[in-house]
């Protein structure tokens, strides 16, 4: 099966992902989140520099239960971007944009 190429939307909403999941790990090593998590290093690595961007519901939910968020925090911090920040897109006003597709 061949999977559809991503949008730049999804790209930036996994970049955005990524970056509040490394900033709520903190000094915590990505060993022991991923552990904590149930998901490998790797996982979690490829999810933080946005390789991942469309991780699956799971994944996501035991990565911020591990990291001690809600995931009504999670999509509220992800799917708003910043009036200004993201080319014209956000001239309009914040963007909302879906957590997972």
């Amino acid at each position: 099966m061949v999977r559809t190429p991503l949008t730049p939307e999804e790209r930036l909403r996994g970049e955005r992902l990524g970056r509040l999941l490394r900033e709520a790990r903190g000094e915590r090593s990505m060993v022991a989140v991923a552990a904590s998590a149930g998901i490998s290093a790797e996982t979690l690595r490829k999810i933080e520099t946005g390789r991942a961007p469309t991780p699956a519901f799971f994944t996501v939910a035991a990565l911020a239960g591990a990291l001690g968020l809600s995931m009504d925090e999670l999509l509220g911090r992800c799917a708003l971007e910043p009036a200004g920040s993201v080319g014209s897109e956000a001239s309009a006003g914040p963007a909302v944009v879906p957590l997972i597709a």
